[in-house]
């Protein structure tokens, strides 16, 4: 395990390992939560949930609100004062992820963006840059800027439970922790020189820092030809999105769907399913070597 610890003991990665636990915790209080007002939902809708929201209290217990002050600001303070020593400390033992003056005959290897780029960086082995490094985070602000638009759910405002909005919570995990911090965390621990793939316990090995062979989806299939493979990638991909008028189609009595309407189902099942075109890329790059889905003269995806 010493690759690993030599991994986790940098000081620009530290920061990324204490983030694990700290979200695992973070999922945990919120996930116990949601579950506590799905038990209140049960008992008494969304009036047992407000009401205890607001501090209500059954006759006979005592009651557990406590004023603002001294109580709330006393603990703010105590943990201002912690974390202010905690910074301290780190910025004297740890030092500061420096290194030598740039040097174009000696570039490092990896060369690793910062962590809140990593993700990004990692996208860039499965998709073109356009698409990894343009068309992705619009696409991201994008899907963000319209959820208010799309989320005709009106549950659940004001507080969280998980049995009236199964649908958006688990999109949002979906994209937030098993996509994005995966991909900072993939970007860390599992790529080494060269940018090729090495699990966390094991040494690199420079020897491989060479660039890994790749075929198109075409050549799967025996596709030699440049226009058959492009044909054959675009029906691919149209296929692929094709899939939502199928979801549409099967789905468009229920409820939910007849109140979303035609454009923002479109619009919703056009954003999931380049989400989850994402992990299908990396599964087809890691699994079979696979660069493109759909090779032109002009682009490439």
């Amino acid at each position: 395990m010493e690759p690993l610890w030599r991994i986790l003991s940098q000081p620009d990665n530290i920061p990324i390992a204490l983030m694990v636990p700290l979200f695992a915790g973070l999922l945990g209080f919120w996930w116990r939560t949601a579950r506590r007002n799905d038990a209140l939902l049960a008992q008494g809708g969304e009036a047992a949930v407000r009401s205890a929201m607001d501090g209500a209290v059954p006759e006979g217990t005592p009651d557990p609100r406590v004023h603002t002050w001294p109580y709330l600001l006393r603990i703010e303070l105590i943990a201002a004062l912690v974390v202010t020593v905690v910074l301290l400390v780190w910025s004297i033992v740890i030092d500061a992820p420096l290194e030598q003056l740039a040097d174009a005959a000696r570039t490092p290897n990896p060369s690793k963006a910062p962590w809140y780029f990593l993700g990004l960086q990692e996208l860039l082995v499965y998709f073109d840059p356009w698409i990894a490094g343009v068309l992705l985070p619009v696409l991201i602000i994008f899907g963000l800027s319209v959820i208010p638009y799309v989320d005709v759910n009106p549950a659940g405002s004001g507080f969280h439970a998980w049995r009236q909005r199964r649908f958006a919570v688990a999109v949002f995990l979906f994209g937030f922790v098993g996509l994005w911090l995966g991909l900072i965390l993939v970007g860390t621990f599992c790529r080494g020189p060269g940018w090729n793939w090495f699990w966390p316990w094991e040494a690199w090995d420079r020897a491989r820092a060479v660039p890994m062979a790749t075929r198109n989806w075409a050549d799967v299939f025996g596709i030699s030809s440049s226009s058959g493979a492009s044909a054959f990638g675009a029906l691919t991909v149209l296929g692929w999105y094709g899939l939502g008028l199928v979801a549409w189609w099967r789905l468009r009595h229920r409820p939910l769907v007849a109140r979303l309407g035609t454009s923002r189902f479109a619009v919703v099942a056009f954003l999931l399913l380049t989400m989850l075109s994402v992990p299908l890329k990396m599964a087809l790059r890691l699994g079979l070597s696979v660069k493109y889905v759909w090779t032109t003269p002009w682009f490439n995806v």
